[in-house]
């Protein structure tokens, strides 16, 4: 779901546009952020639902902003992706690796989420299959509710993680090198690495329940926010968080193990 904006808005694109690339100066720069600005605040408020009081938000959308810079100076007209779908990538990357800086998940949080995933890991290997809340709560050793309330409490690593995995790119066919340019594309063994790691996690994401793949589905491609998708189950937003973070633990415990394995000769 794009930020709403109005017709007159939508039209002015494609002439600031023809400005910058005619005269690239500060003001036709800055006519052109100021354009994509809903861009910034979307994907930093997004984020910003699952993050403690004390995480400024203010240097989220200052990472925001420099990530919407790099994508307007290095985008290149032709290439596959629109410039929204490069510029979503690059702000949120900017965002998360602001994140990233200031470490502000608690060790205690990496540690809960840690032995959730070891329990799934365990529960799927001796069933085959994604593991119900009940098998989990008896794997842990307390009760549904508390589980829900364990899954509650690692939230924040698991928003994060998945969008620092999969990105904008994973809800969108287009090659990672159509829109990523080349001062800053990875060199071909990490480039194929990443793409084995992205075809890793979507072969998991459709093994997942039906509910849990919806619930992805509607965050990370469709853009819809959490109280929105819980009015469209019609359950509460806080269940719809327990249902994201059982499917990102989920996929994140398969990937582990994926990479764990011995290579086959």
């Amino acid at each position: 779901m794009e930020p709403q904006t109005s017709t007159a808005a939508r039209g002015a694109g494609p002439v600031l546009w023809h400005r910058y690339r005619q005269e690239a100066g500060p003001d036709s720069e800055g006519a052109l952020v100021e354009h994509y600005l809903p861009l910034v605040k979307t994907i930093v408020g997004r984020l910003a639902m699952t993050l403690p009081l004390h995480v400024s938000i203010e240097d989220l959308h200052s990472a925001g902003l420099i990530g919407l810079l790099q994508a307007l100076r290095n985008y290149r007209p032709g290439t596959a992706a629109s410039f929204e779908t490069f510029a979503r990538f690059r702000i949120r990357g900017s965002v998360l690796d602001e994140l990233r800086r200031m470490d502000w998940i608690p060790r205690s949080v990496h540690d809960k989420a840690r032995k959730i995933q070891d329990a799934m890991s365990e529960v799927e290997q001796r069933t085959g299959r994604t593991p119900t809340d009940g098998e989990m709560a008896k794997e842990l050793e307390i009760s549904v509710s508390e589980y829900h309330e364990l899954l509650d409490e690692v939230r924040p690593a698991s928003f994060v993680h998945l969008d620092s995995v999969l990105d904008k790119e994973s809800c969108d066919p287009t090659p990672l090198h159509e829109f990523i340019s080349d001062d800053s594309q990875e060199e071909a063994p990490a480039l194929a690495g990443r793409r084995e790691l992205i075809q890793l996690v979507m072969g998991r994401l459709e093994r997942l329940p039906e509910m849990q793949r919806k619930v992805l589905a509607l965050y990370y491609c469709e853009d819809l926010r959490l109280r929105e998708i819980a009015a469209v189950f019609g359950l509460t937003e806080s269940r719809i968080c327990q249902i994201h973070s059982q499917a990102i633990l989920a996929i994140r415990a398969f990937v582990e193990r994926y990479e764990a394995s011995p290579v086959l000769s």
